[in-house]
């Protein structure tokens, strides 16, 4: 198991967020959580990265238990973050803001590996911005360059916070196409998502959320099949 979440409970104050929630994620594969908002699936993800601390319950990423560990610390061994309101540097160029998130050990980027020119090939028009300040970019193209520094550490892990939110259908697309492409290369995802018809063409498994629960664990079949539940915790 690559990522293995178990009983956590998180509070915001003395709101208590998360509710023993469990949760999994194998090697290499594409996992969804659902649900509509506010039933804690950004919460999920920022105590994963440690941005905020769970009061208890445990998370193991390769099988060593990370709670409690700085944010910082959790992405340099291997898991990769990219937030909702993806803070971007609007300082930095392009091409900076892809180099800074290269971890400090790698002197050089992996030939292997996610590189600066490899999502210039994927992205032409950010490539077209390589000297252009962050700031000046469209949330479209911020949100690519959020997905590509993060991946520039080479993840095991992405955490992918509503990637496609706000985002126009054409480059809905490209951010689909780049995850699928991720998954390609053996990075496994962790997905908060609401575009039902992108997620269940990019994972292979799903959690739905309801106040600070999970209320169903099932396939992208199973999740399809099962109407009532799509009633009761998706549809508005």
């Amino acid at each position: 198991m690559l990522l293995e979440i178990s009983q956590l409970n998180t509070f915001y104050g003395e709101s208590h967020v998360l509710q023993g929630i469990s949760l999994n994620v194998e090697v290499a594969e594409t996992v969804c959580i659902l649900g509509r908002n506010g039933v804690g699936k950004t919460t999920t993800l920022k105590s994963i990265i440690g941005l905020v601390v769970p009061r208890s319950g445990d998370i193991l990423f390769k099988g060593k238990r990370i709670c409690g560990l700085s944010p910082h610390q959790i992405a340099n061994i291997g898991i990769g973050y990219v937030p909702e309101d993806r803070r971007i540097f609007p300082k930095l160029t392009v091409r900076e803001n892809l180099v800074i998130g290269i971890k400090p050990w790698q002197k050089k980027e992996k030939k292997d590996g996610w590189t600066v020119d490899k999502f210039y090939d994927y992205f032409p028009n950010l490539k077209e911005r390589d000297r252009q300040k962050g700031a000046f970019l469209s949330g479209g193209e911020q949100q690519m360059l959020t997905i590509a520094r993060s991946l520039m550490g080479n993840p095991e892990i992405l955490l992918l916070d509503e990637p496609t939110e706000g985002l126009a259908p054409m480059i809905v697309e490209k951010v689909e196409e780049v995850v699928q492409d991720i998954h390609k290369h053996g990075v496994a995802i962790l997905l908060v998502e609401q575009n039902m018809r992108v997620v269940l063409r990019l994972a292979s498994r799903f959690y739905i959320m309801s106040k600070g629960t999970i209320v169903f664990h099932g396939t992208a079949k199973e999740l399809e099949e099962d109407h009532e539940v799509r009633q009761k915790y998706l549809e508005v």
